[in-house]
Parts: C-alpha cells; structure tokens; sequence
C-alpha cells in the first residue's frame, strides 16, 4: 500500500482504519481458494478469523501503539530479540511478498485473457510470458520514483477489488432467490467441514494466508486520533467486513462453478461468465475483467514498496548491505526493485515446471502461505516477549486482561500457525502436483534457502559495518 508524507497530528479515525484493513487484506485471488470447500468453507473462515485473524490484529493493534516508530515490524521484533531475529522477520516479511507477486500476476493474466481468449488463462507459456512483461513494466516504472498519493491506491482496490467483490456477491444472491441450480449443497451438514479429507484441508494455509495483513494498518498508528478507543472498533468493523465480503464472494462462485472445473486462477471470471450470461450481461464481462485487471496492477505496483522501509531501518542498523537501499535520483530503491524483479523472474519458472497452470499457481501460493506463517509465529512471540521485557512501556492501546490473556490470544495464534505449517505439506488432491515427495521438497527447500539467505545477508552487513568502521 502506498504512505504519503502527513502532516504533524492525529488525523485517522475509525473509518480511515477501517478502509486501510479492509483494502490490505481483501483480495479476489483468494475467492476461488475458499470455493474449494464449498458450503463449508464457512466453518474453516470462523476457525482461521477466531484462531488467527483477530489475534493477529488484536496483538498488531498493541504493537503498533506501544513502539510507532518507522520500521513496524522489524523494530518491534527487534526490542524483543535483537537485531538478528528481527531482520529475519523483516525478510521474511519481504520475501513471503517477492513470492506472493507470481501468485497475484497469475491471476491478473487470467484475468486478461478474458479480454482476449478465455482459453489462454490455462496455457502456461502465455501465463508466463504474460506476468513477466506486466511485473517488469510495473518495476520500470516504480524505478521513476513513487510520487502517486495514496488516493490512487485506494482507488484503484476499491475499483479493482471492492467493487468486483461486491458485485460477484450481488449477482450470487440474485442466483439463490432465483432458485438457479446451485453446484454446492447448502445445509447443517454441509457446513461441518470434512477434516477427514486431508487433501482438502491443504488449501487451508491458502485460506489463512488470505486473512493476513491486519498489521499493515500499525504504520499509521501515530496518526491514529484515539488508539485507544478507535482501534478496537476499526477492528470490529474491518473483521466483520472481510470476513464477509470473502465468504460470501467464495460461496457466490462456488455455487455455480462445478468444484472440479474450479480454477484457483481463472475461477472469479468463470463465475462473473457464468452470471452475466445467465443475466443477459456478457456484453460487462470485459468491462468486470478490464476493472480487476487495472486494480490487480495498482495493488502490485504500491505494495512492492511497502516491506522496504523495514529494510531500511535495518540497513541503519547496520544488520544488512547497505548498497540493496541505493536509490536514485527520483528516490526509488532502484537496488531492491531490481532484485525483487529478477527473483521474481525466477520463481515464476514454476509454470513450466508443474503440469497445469493451476498447480503452478497453488506451489507458489502454498510457499508464500508458509513463509508468511513462520513470520506471524515471530510476530505473536515477539508480543508475548515485550510484555514482560517492558512492561511499562506506554501502550494507547492494550489487550485487556493482562499477560494471562496476552499468552492465550498469542498462543492460540501461534498453534493456528504452526498446525497450518504442518497442514501446507498436504498437496490438495485436487490438483496435478505430479510426486508428492517433489511438491514437499520444493517447499521445504524454498523455506530453507529463503530463510538461510536472510541469516546470509546479516553476515555481508557486518562485513560492510566492520569495513566502513575500519575505514577499509
């Protein structure tokens, strides 16, 4: 998300908040994930809001008032454990986002080739080639510097994802009181989710990583007017939003995309096809498609600057190169855009490496979503931590009921993360992921190396640290 320069004073209320989580975590990619458990996907989004959701915005809320300083993340893991660890989080912060970049350009290609050929979303030299000229064109641009305001950010989520949210969600319920023939059975027993299947249960860590972001609020918390009093009700409100925008747009595309015709790519234009035809509105489809598209490349192009300023902090510290935060004459961080873009390039290898799109999309998604696990388990450690290293620090606000339900809200977001962990190593059986033992490795392998390459650069930062002190 894009920040601007503010000027000095408390200028954001409950509806700022509310909009700022709203846009940070809603996403149309994840709809077609969440249909996958049909009817009860319900179930899965109140366990995923009660176990992680609300205490990863609970604790964020906390954090963000107790240590506003810039860094966010990074600073308050810092206070907790130390440079080291809190670089890793900031890296990982950042990665689990250079990751989740192939994931979300997927999706705007196949969003894109609704206005061409629907048939190209499931050809992968098209998806590849797609989503490397629409990344690299946004980092060339980002490279001119980021002079857009926040306005055009906002604009552009709630075009490209509020909007198609609540239409696809509109277009849903005129289906249901229509009595249309629905692809999901909706009932009690429909609801209870089938933990029995463990193939279905891997697009859980899918699920949970669709709910994150709530802490992406915490860098305005010195402009929060009334901490005290606003947060708890933005966080009321953006809960209450987001889950229902999200369940309700899954179950909309559920109910008239056959499960095993659901494309976790193209599967939100498979809906909007199917409603619009069945409407006699085909003639909006590349209208709904053009909207996603532009809002899809908005998102993308803001984001990338976001875990920056973490870095940044970071470098100051001294914990990593400070030659990855060169910026050039327009104040881009041209060093990390670079880098950003060719790992970028290389991840997406991924769609010609699987044999589907769909379980090209899922790999790097599934990757994405234990990368950013490991990163909350930091985060809700870390909360637990400060409590007890300063406990007299000044928090506006602060969880109520004292360390005991510090531990409780922590740690139920800590098992919510670490048996999610576990569960991402299920591939979904609806997917070709070829050999089991190939998709486990590849995210273990993936996790390791992203994890050994931050512990890496904090070894090349004290070299260049020791070097500049030595006067080398």
């Amino acid at each position: 998300m894009a920040h601007i320069t503010r000027p000095a004073g408390k200028i954001l209320g409950v509806f700022g908040l509310v909009m700022i989580n709203v846009i940070a975590v809603n996403s149309l990619r994840s709809l077609a994930i969440g249909a996958e458990y049909g009817f009860s996907l319900i179930a899965y989004y109140v366990l995923a809001s009660v176990f992680f959701f609300v205490p990863s915005a609970l604790i964020a809320a906390e954090l963000a008032t107790g240590w506003p300083q810039k860094g966010g993340v990074y600073v308050w893991v810092r206070e907790a454990f130390g440079k080291k660890l809190a670089f890793l989080a900031i890296w990982l912060q950042w990665i689990y986002n250079v990751v989740w970049y192939p994931t979300i350009l997927a999706f705007i290609a196949a969003t894109f080739a609704y206005l061409i050929d629907p048939a190209l979303a499931h050809n992968q030299i098209f998806m590849l080639i797609a989503v490397l000229v629409i990344y690299w064109a946004t980092t060339l641009i980002n490279c001119l510097g980021m002079r857009a305001s926040s306005w055009m950010s906002v604009i552009g989520a709630i075009f490209g994802t509020l909007l198609p949210i609540c239409l696809v969600i509109i277009l849903g319920l005129i289906w249901l009181i229509k009595g249309q023939p629905l692809q999901i059975e909706i009932s009690t027993k429909a609801l209870l989710p089938d933990l029995t299947n463990w193939g279905n249960v891997g697009f859980l860590t899918a699920v949970l990583f669709g709910l994150a972001g709530m802490e992406m609020s915490a860098v305005h918390a010195e402009e929060v007017r009334n901490p005290q009093r606003d947060y708890p009700k933005a966080l009321f409100y953006s809960t209450v939003i987001i889950f229902i925008t999200l369940v309700l747009g899954s179950l909309a595309i559920a109910m008239v995309v056959p499960n095993k015709q659901l494309s976790l790519v193209a599967g939100v234009m498979d809906a909007f096809a199917i409603f619009l035809q069945a409407y006699h509105l085909s003639w909006a489809l590349p209208l709904v498609a053009l909207f996603i598209v532009i809002g899809g490349i908005c998102s993308v192009s803001t984001w990338s600057f976001g875990p920056t300023k973490g870095l940044l902090v970071a470098a100051h510290d001294g914990i990593m190169p400070t030659g990855l935060l060169r910026v050039n004459r327009f104040g881009a961080p041209v060093a990390i855009l670079i880098t950003q873009a060719v790992i970028f390039t290389i991840l997406c290898s991924v769609f010609v490496l699987f044999p589907s799109v769909n379980s090209s999309y899922w790999i790097l998604t599934a990757l994405t979503s234990q990368l950013a696990l490991l990163f909350y388990m930091l985060l809700f450690t870390a909360a637990i931590r400060l409590r007890y290293k300063y406990p007299d620090q000044p928090r506006a606000y602060r969880l109520p009921g004292g360390n005991i339900w510090m531990w409780l809200v922590a740690g139920m977001g800590i098992l919510a993360c670490f048996i999610t962990l576990w569960l991402g190593f299920l591939p979904p059986a609806q997917l070709q992921l070829g050999k089991i033992w190939v998709y486990e490795l590849m995210l273990m392998g993936g996790m390791l190396v992203v994890s050994l390459s931050g512990f890496m650069i904090t070894k090349l930062g004290k070299t260049n640290a020791c070097k500049s002190s030595c006067g080398i």
